[in-house]
């Protein structure tokens, strides 16, 4: 019998650790093995993810939709032979893929009756596409939706996503669903029996018009340099992430989050020393050695 693979894709951002996380949790006793890609070699999701599982495998140092598809093979076929092999595996592509090339990679001959693709997922920020309607022709974010069996919209809150829909529903046949609904509707996303549907191959979009910094130190980092730099930094990110320690606040480390010019700091459950920061931005907007530079004093080494 093969074993049901479920790829959540969406753009930077948008949600797919937290869907992942809330799939883990509300699983109803499903033994699932998460793969996590991040763009850069700080994966940062995978420690999110494994809060929630001990079955966590992280793939760094590049892209599983391009430069990490060996990577993915491996790891796919040590999971199949495990002795106690896992319901379902769940992949968790980076921000910046295109689904189409880490599809093709489970198409690969190695992997015929083993694994099927089930379905993907594409995390769709409302938030994001309500503010910044540009990015619904951002040729990423295009393949991800394109690529999608089920679309969910994620941060919705009070917003008025009926227009969003609407507009989605237009160019995409997937069903679309709400993030924020509850109970999430576990059994559709994780069973929802796409593998047998037909899927046209087409070029990769590639992601190589972004560049990214990555930051790690041995010492905390200090709060006001840090909030001012980051402040400074926010219009030429698309997407910033981090594990973070400060010296004002020992033995408390935090999450932090930002998307766009959002940004948040949330108590982290598990003990960390240190620091370690990720950042992402389009090539010629963000300078990475200039972001350095400017974070030397609110991160020192």
């Amino acid at each position: 019998m093969s074993l049901p693979v479920l790829l959540v894709a969406g753009f930077l951002g948008a949600g797919k650790t937290t869907l992942i996380n809330r799939l883990l949790v509300e699983s109803a006793g499903r033994r699932i093995a998460a793969i996590v890609n991040d763009f850069g070699s700080i994966n940062i999701d995978a420690e999110l993810v494994a809060e929630r599982s001990e079955d966590v495998i992280g793939l760094q140092n590049g892209c599983i939709c391009c430069s990490l598809q060996g990577d993915l093979l491996r790891t796919l076929k040590l999971v199949i032979a495990r002795a106690n092999a896992p319901d379902q595996i769940v992949i968790e592509a980076s921000g910046i893929a295109d689904p189409q090339g880490i599809v093709a990679a489970l198409q690969d001959p190695a992997l015929w009756g083993s694994i099927v693709l089930d379905a993907v997922v594409t995390v769709v920020d409302a938030e994001d596409c309500i503010a910044n309607p540009a990015r619904m022709d951002d040729p990423v974010w295009r393949a991800q939706v394109d690529s999608a069996d089920v679309l969910m919209l994620s941060k919705t809150g009070a917003l008025d996503a009926a227009p969003l829909q609407a507009r989605l529903g237009a160019t995409s046949r997937a069903p679309i669903l709400l993030a924020h609904g509850t109970p999430l509707p576990v059994d559709l996303i994780l069973a929802f029996g796409a593998g047998d549907r037909m899927r046209r191959p087409r070029p990769v979009v590639s992601d190589d018009r972004f560049a990214s910094l990555e930051l790690e130190t041995a010492g905390p980092a200090h709060l006001v340099d840090f909030q001012r730099t980051m402040e400074r930094l926010a219009p030429t990110l698309l997407r910033a992430k981090g594990l973070l320690t400060f010296a004002e606040m020992p033995g408390k480390p935090l999450l932090f989050q930002m998307s766009g010019i959002r940004a948040t700091l949330a108590p982290y459950g598990r003990g960390i020393s240190g620091c370690r920061l990720v950042l992402i931005g389009e090539r010629g907007r963000f300078d990475p050695e200039a972001a350095r530079r400017a974070l030397a004093d609110a991160l020192p080494n």
